[in-house]
């Protein structure tokens, strides 16, 4: 693998080259975490629309029905022209695209009415930072919808998440438990309205293929999954073709107005 110079040069390599796979993915077209971020920008019914991490654009498909414009914002120029190509598909006139980090949004305070991450917070370098120019960007009173896999609170368990994720994906920092995230908005100036846990089954060869992960780390995955406690084992429903089950969270957020 060669080298990148940062760790955002190595997000967007890991994700450009697969822009299409994500924008056609089953796993992230649909989904009740999807349904309930659609659900919820339906009731915000916003101006202005941001998507943050917005990958193979879901999240803003889903939201254009509802939302006066749709900024998809993404670290990949693959994966937004991807967006891009989708959304004229699609004939969604009213998504936009934008490009750079999360941990410096090019946008004025409170130029948005409702913001929304999906799956992209454990690719953040500075999840805090991230989570804090949401924030700054959300009009008072404003809409944050998050939705990641949540980490267990339980280390062993934990550990094991953290290491196959990263056998995976190179660019995976972490992923949050849900108190980490309630702790990080709040810090941030959100008030958690809801957090709905939630479990999702990945088909282990799909999930691979997706990141075009090397087949040594592949090995080793595998490998992990066979070394691991009878209790780890059963947490992750880890099958024997290597396909499991994540621990996921979507929470909603408000911006507070003092």
């Amino acid at each position: 693998m060669t080298q990148t110079a940062s760790h955002e040069a190595l997000v967007a390599s890991q994700f450009g080259p697969q822009a299409a796979a994500y924008v056609t993915s089953a796993v992230h077209a649909r989904g009740e975490d999807l349904d309930r971020i659609a659900a919820a920008i339906d009731r915000a019914r916003p101006t202005k629309f941001l998507d943050l991490g917005c990958g193979g654009g879901h999240v803003g498909f889903a939201a254009a029905p509802f939302a006066g414009s749709v900024t998809a914002y993404d670290l990949s120029a693959e994966m937004l022209a991807a967006v891009a190509a989708e959304a004229a598909r699609r004939g969604l006139t009213n998504i936009v695209t934008r490009q750079g980090a999360v941990e410096a949004l090019p946008f004025a305070d409170a130029s948005f009415d409702a913001v929304a991450s999906r799956f992209s917070a454990h690719h953040w370098s500075d999840m805090a930072k991230g989570i804090s120019e949401a924030a700054r960007v959300l009009k008072p009173g404003g809409l944050a919808v998050f939705a990641d896999a949540a980490a267990p609170q339980d280390a062993l368990l934990d550990t094991f998440l953290q290491s196959f994720e990263l056998l995976r994906d190179p660019s995976h920092v972490r992923n949050r438990s849900i108190a980490e995230w309630r702790g990080l908005a709040e810090a941030a100036g959100l008030e958690v309205v809801s957090v709905v846990p939630g479990r999702l089954p990945l088909d282990f060869t799909a999930w691979i293929e997706r990141m075009k992960t090397p087949p040594v780390f592949v090995t080793a995955i595998r490998a992990l999954q066979d070394a691991m406690a009878a209790r780890v084992r059963e947490h992750f429903d880890i099958r024997a073709d290597g396909s499991f089950t994540l621990d996921t969270m979507v929470m909603e957020a408000q911006k507070r107005t003092s």
